[in-house]
């Protein structure tokens, strides 16, 4: 069992930065895929970004276009800990951010990938 927990969103200005951060539990964490996952009121869940183990220490990181150049999501295996930076935050990235973990391979960019998801964390952006 895996639980994750999110931290760090709020209310930032258009054009201001953001950390998040999600604290995760779990023996394996290093070879998890780990996703960022964001709602909007009125919408559907749709995939940030993601970083995903290739073996070793080798992971790979993939955007959604419309956060590329601004968004940077990094993972600290000894702490087990999972950060999104956001930065040149956009009033169109307001949304309840969710941090979520797949033990078992599948596609990075699909919610019904992963296994294991944290409660989410609202995040703000006035302009």
């Amino acid at each position: 069992q895996v639980q994750l927990v999110e931290s760090g969103g709020g209310l930032v200005q258009a054009g201001g930065s953001l950390r998040l951060s999600c604290a995760a539990s779990g023996r394996t964490f290093s070879s998890y895929t780990m996703g960022w996952f964001r709602q909007a009121p009125g919408k559907e869940r749709v995939f940030v970004a993601a970083l995903t183990w290739s073996g070793g220490s080798t992971y790979y990181t993939y955007y959604t276009d419309s956060v590329k150049g601004r968004f940077i999501i990094s993972r600290d295996n000894a702490k087990k800990m999972v950060y999104l930076q956001m930065n040149s935050v956009k009033p169109e990235d307001t949304a309840v951010y969710y941090c979520a973990a797949n033990d078992y391979g599948g596609a990075y960019y699909q919610s019904g990938t992963y296994r294991y998801w944290g409660q989410g964390t609202q995040v703000t952006v006035s302009s």
